[in-house]
C-alpha cells in the first residue's frame, strides 16, 4: 500500500499551501512517495531523520529559526516522538504540523498495524494534540492547512492522520 497518486497530489499541494517550507521525516511505505516529492521540492526543505524523536526536534529547531515545518511519519511515530513532543512543546510551545499515516484505522490489511490504531487516537489526546482524521482526498489539503493554522494558534503542534481512500482503492 502507499498513498494513492491524488492524495500524493492533495497532501504536497497542502503543504504548499499551508506555507510549509522545512519538512523532516521517517519515510513509511504508505508516505514514501510524498517523502520523495518534498525532498525534491525547491521551495521545501528536506531532512529525514533516523527516529520520529529527532524529526520532532529538528522541526522544533527549524520553527526557531523562523521556519515553518511538519513532520510526515507513520501514526507509530507519535509514541516515538511523544517524550520529545512533551518537553518541547507542552513546555515552550513549538507548533509543528503532524502528518502521518493512520495504520491500524478501519480497513487495515496487516495485522502488526492494529496496536498503532489502537493508541494513536488517546496518545494524541493525552499530548493534548488536536488532529483531523482523513478518509477521503478531498479533504486532504484543506485538513493540512487546517491543521497548521491551530498549530501556530495555539502554539503546539496539530496533526492530520491519513487513511481511507487516501492510501486503499477499493
Amino acid at each position: 500500500m502507499a498513498m494513492t497518486a491524488a492524495a500524493l497530489d492533495a497532501a504536497h499541494d497542502g503543504l504548499r499551501a499551508a506555507g510549509i517550507d522545512f519538512v523532516s521525516g521517517l519515510p513509511d511505505g504508505w508516505q514514501r512517495p510524498l517523502h520523495e516529492r518534498v525532498e525534491l521540492d525547491p521551495e521545501i526543505r528536506y531532512v529525514p531523520v533516523c527516529n520520529e524523536g529527532v524529526g520532532f526536534s529538528i522541526c522544533a529547531g527549524a520553527w526557531l529559526g523562523g521556519k515553518k515545518p511538519a513532520l510526515i511519519m507513520e501514526n507509530s511515530g507519535i509514541r516515538v516522538a511523544s517524550e520529545y513532543i512533551a518537553r518541547i512543546s507542552l513546555g515552550t510551545g513549538v507548533p509543528v504540523t503532524l502528518l502521518c499515516s493512520y495504520r491500524g484505522d478501519v480497513g487495515e490489511t496487516e495485522h502488526w498495524g492494529i496496536p498503532h490504531g489502537i493508541v494513536a487516537e488517546p496518545l494524541l489526546q493525552a499530548l493534548r494534540i488536536k488532529y483531523l482524521i482523513v478518509r477521503h482526498v478531498e479533504d486532504l489539503a484543506k485538513s493540512i492547512v487546517r491543521a497548521k493554522r491551530i498549530a501556530e494558534a495555539q502554539l503546539h503542534p496539530a496533526a492530520v492522520l491519513v487513511s481511507g481512500d487516501c492510501v486503499w482503492e477499493d
